[in-house]
């Protein structure tokens, strides 16, 4: 949830219909996600999709990696600008959920070049020796900082990162917070201010993106 949609909802109305619109498939999927999932406020929203969507088709990646699927919204909003030879790697661990994001892959003009995978991300990080143009990351806070080692030595100059929910609800203003999840993303946003091989900005879109480019 937003900042705005939470405290000021005229605002976040007003943020919305001032956007591009949002293409049929992702209404649809969106929809679903409310309707047939217990936690829907975990998909991207609506506006941080045409961001995703925005920085993919500036970026045009070859090789593009996301870690937590959900559903698959921010997937195909991240496919909307791959190469003609690109493709992108999804990873999530719910086997229960996977039938809905499979269901819109399917459907979707992209579905040659989504790789959707059932697989630990820490496994795959561990395994994998591929480069990445542009990744994103919105699953297993607890684990923020360890894919944010991981990732690195899997990037390039020029690759682009992006942390969601880097803000915490703004539980990252707490001093000695009592939550693992808090404690982790704190540690990251310091890991990143801290390292040189990156230029990075929290942008404050719903409930915090860390923006990172690699040098």
């Amino acid at each position: 949830m937003s900042f705005f949609e939470e405290k000021n909802p005229e605002m976040d109305r007003y943020l919305e219909t001032h956007a591009s619109s949002e293409p049929e498939i992702l209404r649809k999927l969106r929809r679903e996600t409310f309707q047939k999932t217990t936690q829907p406020h975990m998909i991207s929203g609506y506006q941080q999709g045409r961001l995703l969507t925005m920085v993919s088709q500036m970026l045009q990646p070859r090789n593009v990696l996301e870690i937590g699927t959900f559903t698959g919204y921010a997937t195909l909003c991240l496919t909307s600008g791959l190469a003609k030879d690109g493709k992108i790697t999804t990873l999530d661990v719910n086997e229960d959920l996977a039938y809905l994001p499979k269901k819109y892959f399917e459907e979707s003009e992209y579905a040659g070049q989504i790789d959707f995978k059932l697989q630990d991300a820490k496994e795959f990080l561990k395994e994998t020796d591929e480069i990445f143009d542009l990744v994103f990351i919105d699953a297993d806070k607890e684990n923020y900082a360890e894919y944010f080692r991981l990732i690195k030595p899997r990037t390039q100059s020029g690759s682009v990162v992006m942390f969601d929910n880097v803000l915490w609800y703004g539980k990252v203003l707490e001093e000695n917070p009592k939550q693992k999840s808090t404690q982790v993303i704190k540690e990251l946003n310091d890991l990143v201010a801290k390292d040189d091989d990156f230029e990075n900005l929290i942008l404050p879109l719903r409930d915090g993106v860390n923006f990172l480019r690699r040098k």
